[in-house]
C-alpha cells in the first residue's frame, strides 16, 4: 500500500504491459489492498492523510478531464480510512490455552490483571499462587467499542483463582482462639454443632448455646482435614486430663481422694454409686469433672412438683439425755406446685430460678420429743477422735503382707512402745482381752451400736462391761498377735461391717 501511496508526483501506475492505469483502476486496487491488508491501511490511513490528499491533487493535476472523478474517488478512500482510524484501533486477541479471553488494546492489561489476581490468591490461599495456562496474543484490529475491558479480564482470572480456592476451601473450628480441626463442608460442620447441643436438648429446653467461644472462618489447605465424627470427638475431648482411676492392691477410698488433692465428700459426689467402705480391685472411680471442649448451657421451662416438709414442734422430755430425740407424732408432707427455669452447663443444674409456687397440699406437724437431761461423761458423742496420732503405715482394704494379698479391716497407725491408746468416743467396753491375730484387743460398743476395735496391744487398762469416755486411755501400744512391729490396729464396725476408719474419724 505504502508503494502505490509514495510514487513521483506527475507519474501515473502502470499495467505490467506498460499501460497506464485510469484514475477509477488505480481506486480499485486501492481498495483490494485495503480490504486485503487491514493492519497495513490502518497505518497508511493514521500516519500517511496528508500524502492522500497530495495523491489527489497530484491526479487532478495529471488528467484534468479525470480529475473531478478521481478527485471523488480518492476523496472517497480517504474518508473510509479516516472513519476506519477512528473506530477501530490496533488489538490484541488474547487466548488462554487456546481458549479466546478477549480482545485488548495492550498486552499490559492482561499483565497488570494477572498480577492483581495473583497477589490476592497468595493473601487468600496462604502460599505463592500463580494463574494457570499458556497466554498467548495476535494482533488484530479491533472496533474501539468492542475492547475487553480491564476488570473483565481481572475477572476471567479470578473465576479461575475461585475454582482453585473451591477445591482446597475447608471450614475451620476455633475454639477460644485455639483451632480444633477443619471440614470439607459447612453443612457438615453445622450437623456436629447441632449435635452437640441436642444432646441436652429435651421437650422443656427453651433455649440451648455454646458456653466457649466458638469461631468459623475459611482455610485453604490441603492438610489437616478431619471427618465430621472426629470433628465431633475433638470438640467432646475432656480438658482436664484424665478423669478416672483404676483401684489396685492396697487402696483406700480416703488415700485416693488425697492423691487426687480432693476431699472425700467430693470424691464420693463424684462416684455416688460406689462403696467406699468395700472397695474392689479394678473398681473405676471418677476423680475429676469431665469437662468437653466444648460446653452447652441450656435453660429450661419446668413445671414440677415437691413436698414441703413438715412443720416440727419440740416436746421437752426430762428422761431423754441432751442431744437424744424420738418422734412422738409423725406430720405429713405437704406438695406445691412449682413453676422454674433450670439452667444446666453440660446436663449438670448450675442455678434454678423459681417463677411460681402453689400449694397443692397443706403440711400437717411433727411432734418431737428432745432431751434435756445432761449425757454421762461416758456417752457416746457420735463422733471418733484418733486413738493415737502417727503415720498411717496400713489402710484400709486389700494389701500385700506376708508375701500374700490379704484384706485389711481396719487401719495401722505407728506408735512407739507403751504409748496411750485412746477410746475413739464414749461407750461400753464388750471385750478386752486376746484374740488371736489381733493380740492383745478392745473392743468398745458404742450408743448407736457402732464398734471400735483396738489391736496389737502390749497391755489392757480396761475390762468388759467397763464404760469408758472419749479420750480416755484404755492399752497401751505393743506389737501382740500377728504384727509387724509397734502399731495401733484401728477398726470401725457398722452393723457387723468393718468399714474405713478415715471416713470417720475426725
Amino acid at each position: 500500500m505504502d508503494e502505490v501511496l509514495h510514487k513521483p508526483a506527475g507519474r501515473r501506475p502502470r499495467q505490467s504491459d506498460g499501460r497506464e492505469l485510469s484514475a477509477q483502476e488505480q481506486l480499485g486496487l486501492l481498495a483490494r489492498r485495503v480490504v486485503t491488508d487491514w493492519k497495513h491501511f490502518y497505518q497508511w490511513a493514521r500516519f500517511h492523510g496528508r500524502r492522500v490528499i497530495h495523491t489527489v491533487h497530484d491526479l487532478a493535476g495529471g488528467n484534468r478531464a479525470t480529475g473531478p472523478v478521481t478527485f471523488l474517488a480518492v476523496s472517497g478512500a480517504l474518508g473510509l480510512a479516516l472513519t476506519v482510524s477512528t473506530l477501530y484501533a490496533p488489538a490484541y486477541t488474547v487466548t488462554v490455552d487456546e481458549d479466546t479471553l478477549g480482545v485488548v488494546s495492550d498486552q499490559a492489561v492482561v499483565a497488570d490483571a494477572v498480577a492483581q489476581v495473583e497477589r490476592r490468591g497468595t493473601e487468600i490461599l496462604g502460599h505463592d499462587y500463580q494463574v494457570e495456562g499458556q497466554i498467548g496474543y495476535d494482533f488484530t484490529l479491533s472496533l474501539r467499542s468492542e475492547l475487553t475491558q480491564p476488570d473483565q479480564v481481572e475477572n476471567y482470572f479470578l473465576e479461575q483463582l475461585s475454582q482453585v480456592a473451591d477445591g482446597l476451601r475447608r471450614y475451620q473450628v476455633s475454639v477460644n482462639g485455639v483451632a480444633v480441626g477443619s471440614v470439607e463442608e459447612m453443612g457438615a460442620l453445622e450437623s456436629v454443632l447441632d449435635q452437640l447441643k441436642g444432646q441436652y436438648v429435651n421437650e422443656n429446653t427453651i433455649s440451648a448455646e455454646f458456653v466457649d467461644d466458638i469461631q468459623v472462618e475459611d482455610v485453604y489447605s490441603e492438610e489437616g482435614q478431619m471427618t465430621a465424627e472426629e470433628l465431633q470427638t475433638a470438640l467432646m475431648a475432656n480438658t482436664t486430663g484424665d478423669t478416672t482411676y483404676t483401684v489396685v492392691k492396697g487402696d483406700t477410698f480416703n488415700a485416693i481422694a488425697y492423691a487426687n488433692d480432693m476431699s472425700v465428700s467430693d470424691l464420693k459426689a463424684l462416684n455416688p454409686g460406689i462403696d467406699i467402705n468395700r472397695l474392689m480391685i479394678g473398681d473405676v472411680l471418677n476423680v475429676k469433672e469431665q469437662i468437653p471442649l466444648l460446653s452447652v448451657t441450656t435453660v429450661d421451662d419446668v413445671t414440677y412438683t415437691e413436698p414441703i416438709a413438715c412443720p416440727v414442734e419440740e416436746v421437752k422430755d426430762s428422761s431423754m439425755y441432751v442431744g437424744d430425740s424420738k418422734i412422738l407424732t409423725q406430720g405429713t408432707e405437704g406438695e406445691a406446685q412449682v413453676h422454674a427455669q433450670v439452667t444446666y452447663v453440660n446436663g449438670s443444674e448450675t442455678q434454678r430460678e423459681i417463677l411460681s409456687s402453689t400449694t397443692l397440699r397443706e403440711p400437717t406437724t411433727t411432734v418431737k420429743a428432745v432431751g434435756t437431761k445432761e449425757k454421762p461423761k461416758t456417752a457416746s458423742t457420735g463422733s471418733y477422735s484418733w486413738p493415737i496420732r502417727g503415720r498411717i503405715t496400713s489402710y484400709f482394704g486389700g494389701r500385700n503382707i506376708f508375701g500374700s494379698y490379704s484384706y485389711h479391716s481396719g487401719i495401722d497407725i505407728s506408735a512407739s512402745y507403751g504409748a496411750a491408746i485412746k477410746a475413739a468416743d464414749g461407750g461400753t467396753v464388750t471385750f478386752a482381752g486376746y484374740k488371736g491375730s489381733y493380740g492383745y484387743l478392745v473392743i468398745i460398743t458404742h450408743d448407736n451400736g457402732t464398734q471400735t476395735y483396738y489391736g496389737h496391744n502390749s497391755s489392757l487398762l480396761v475390762s468388759a462391761g467397763q464404760k469408758v469416755y472419749k479420750g480416755q486411755q484404755i492399752a497401751k501400744a505393743g506389737s501382740t498377735g500377728r504384727s509387724t512391729g509397734t502399731h495401733c490396729h484401728f477398726e470401725v464396725r457398722v452393723n457387723g461391717t468393718s468399714v474405713n476408719p478415715l471416713s470417720y474419724l475426725s
